[in-house]
C-alpha cells in the first residue's frame, strides 16, 4: 500500500516507504479546492484503496498505486508548482473594495 501522506509541518509529502518529496513550499497548501488544498486532493484521490466487500477487492480492485508511482510524483510536482504560482499571483493583486 502506498503513504501518500503530506506532513505540512515539516514540508514534506511521503509518497511511499522510500520514496519522499521534500522542501514543499509553505504555499502549497494554501490553494483550496473547497475544503481541500490541491495537493491533498491528488493524494486524496490517488491513494490505494481496498473496498469492503471482499468480493469486489478480489475481482474488480485492479488498481495498485506502484503502477503509477512515476505518473502520481509529476502530478504532484505540477500542482505543487501551479498552487505556489497562484497563490504568488493572487497575493500581489490589489485588494478588492
Amino acid at each position: 500500500m502506498t503513504g501518500l501522506i503530506a506532513y505540512k509541518e515539516k514540508n514534506l509529502i511521503e509518497v511511499d516507504t522510500i520514496t519522499s518529496l521534500n522542501d514543499i513550499p509553505k504555499e502549497v497548501w494554501q490553494y483550496r479546492l473547497g475544503t481541500y488544498s490541491a495537493v491533498e486532493w491528488v493524494l486524496e484521490r490517488y491513494k490505494e484503496k481496498s473496498p469492503k466487500d471482499p468480493t469486489i477487492n478480489e475481482k474488480f480492485n485492479l488498481y495498485k498505486f506502484a503502477d503509477y508511482k512515476e505518473q502520481v510524483i509529476s502530478l504532484l510536482c505540477r500542482v505543487c508548482t501551479v498552487s505556489a504560482e497562484t497563490i504568488k499571483i493572487i497575493s500581489q493583486m490589489p485588494d478588492s473594495e
